[in-house]
């Protein structure tokens, strides 16, 4: 079975893929509304990242010998 952080890792990289065709519209032709969308995608990776962090925290917390 795959861990509930393998699943957030993934998701976080299917994020970043998802906004590959953007960051080149807006950096090789300087598409504006490209670059809006590139920055919404990376919210949502910030987003993504911190609940990465926040379960690995978590899970630190519970494996930690009392």
């Amino acid at each position: 079975p795959i861990s509930p952080t393998m699943k957030e890792y993934e998701k976080i990289k299917q994020l970043v893929a998802a906004i590959e065709e953007d960051v080149i519209k807006f950096s090789e032709k300087g598409n504006a509304a490209a670059g809006t969308r590139v920055r919404k995608g990376l919210q949502e990776v910030k987003r993504a990242c911190q609940e990465m962090r926040d379960a690995i925290q978590s899970m630190k917390k519970t494996d930690a010998p009392e």
